[in-house]
This record gives structure tokens, sequence and C-alpha cells, in this order.
């Protein structure tokens, strides 16, 4: 039998998502919907927090969502996600999203944010999951920072509360 590791590199789970903006997705000017970019962008680091939880995962909070630039129609949108922490049950999840005008030929980081997810196990309950072994200077700075992060997180839920 195969002994499973204890823990995985950002880079096992990392995702690609790619997306053309359609004339469904974007509003009357042209421009995409930021809740139509925030889906994918869901989606993307859903896939992700799965990847390395092996497990189904839900969303329970994103972070500020800044939309830095517009993307307009025909515009190809890529989402990086990448996992950055994991705790016990949650882990948190870095999607950036950038918009290619294909015509220009030019990237721009368009949009950012942190998403947690907890791993549920097959009733439906918060399951364990493996931690992260970042690797890089940049990997390791988010490490560091997720840590604080769901601090603040868990500091916004009690004063809502």
């Amino acid at each position: 039998m195969k002994k499973m590791k204890n823990h995985k590199t950002p880079a096992e789970s990392r995702i690609i998502k790619t997306e053309v903006v359609c004339p469904n997705d974007t509003n009357p000017m042209g421009m995409l919907q930021g809740g139509r970019l925030v889906e994918w962008m869901d989606i993307a680091a859903a896939v992700c927090a799965q990847t390395h939880a092996e497990k189904i995962c839900v969303t329970v909070s994103i972070n500020e969502v800044d939309f830095n630039k517009s993307a307009m129609l025909g515009d190809i949108i890529t989402i990086k996600a990448t996992i950055t922490r994991a705790f016990n049950t949650s882990m948190e999840v870095f999607a950036q999203a950038f918009a290619r005008h294909v015509l220009a030929g030019n990237t721009n980081l368009i949009s950012e944010a942190y998403f947690t997810f907890v791993a549920l196990d097959g009733e439906g309950k918060a399951s364990r999951i493996r931690a992260i072994k970042p690797t890089g200077k940049n990997e390791k700075e988010q490490y560091t920072g997720a840590s604080h992060r769901r601090v603040q997180r868990i500091h916004r839920k009690k004063i809502s509360c």
C-alpha cells in the first residue's frame, strides 16, 4: 500500500482557468460584469481547494474583491488559483484574474481575492486536510500572511454576530 504524505506543495494543486468574455457576460457598456468574474474566480479557487483536499470543498468566505481594470467583450480571461495555507479543515486560496485584449495583445491584472474553503466528508461535515509546504519566497510570504488574514476574518465574524 502506498503511504500518503502529510503535506503537499502549492504547485500540486495550482489551477489555471480560462474563459472568453461573451455578450451574456457583459453589461450594456460591453464590460465584463463583476459578479460573473467573481463566479469564475470562485470556481477556479474551489477546484484548487478540492484538488488539494481531495474532497468536496465549499466556499466560506471571500475577502475584499478589488476590480483593478475592466475586461471587455471578446477578452480572454485567465484565472490562476493557488492554495496559500491549509489549516485543520479549512484552507485559503489566492485567485488572480487577468484579461488579455486579443487585438491589442496586452494583458492586465483585473482582480484578485482570497477565498476560504472548508473540506467536507461524505456526510457534509468539516473534514481534516493535509498541510501545505511552501517552497519559494512568495509562497512563504503568502503562507505567513494567511494566518493574519484568518485572524482578521474570525474577528470580523465575531463582531458581526
